[in-house]
């Protein structure tokens, strides 16, 4: 029998509004025995308008730093559940909706809100490109859900 969610990928920023979706995933993997890939993008935007020199190199050996902290979290949140790590240039949404094409990824798990405070407004851009480009279901965590009446009450919400 095939399990509901053998692969699933969970997509950090690394920031502390996505610790619930790092979390929930991780949960809902342990739960499942599921295979966990998680995936830091560093957002090639970010430096691409940077002039070419020092300063563009510094800004994306500081934003890979990040990415590598950001995953060393969620390794270490893990407790003993093995994940597999990447680190990954491009557009985020873009790289992780190709990245789960790529990998059979049955469910991606995504933060409702990035590290962006225009974003507070809407629901995240990085989020709303994964729901538009996946082809997997995407799980999009809005805070916490630790337990069934809460991820039925509307705290977590798996789009297809």
């Amino acid at each position: 029998m095939t399990k509901v969610f053998e692969n699933i990928l969970i997509a950090t920023d690394g920031s502390v509004k996505n610790r619930p979706a790092v979390k929930t995933g991780l949960e809902l993997a342990r739960e499942l025995g599921s295979v966990v890939y998680v995936v830091y993008v560093v957002d090639e935007t970010t430096f691409r308008s940077v002039e070419a020199g020092a300063s563009s190199g510094d800004l994306y050996i500081n934003l890979k730093e990040e990415g590598e902290k950001a995953l060393e979290y969620v390794k270490d949140v893990a407790n003993g559940k093995d994940v597999e790590t990447h680190l990954l240039l491009g557009i985020p949404a873009r790289e992780i909706a190709d990245f789960a094409a790529d990998n059979d990824i049955d469910l991606i798990v995504v933060g409702s809100r990035g590290r962006n405070e225009l974003e507070k407004l809407i629901l995240g851009s990085v989020a709303e490109g994964v729901i538009q480009m996946a082809e997997c279901m995407v799980l999009l965590v809005k805070k916490e859900a630790s337990t069934e009446k809460e991820i039925s009450r509307g705290d977590a919400v798996l789009k297809n």
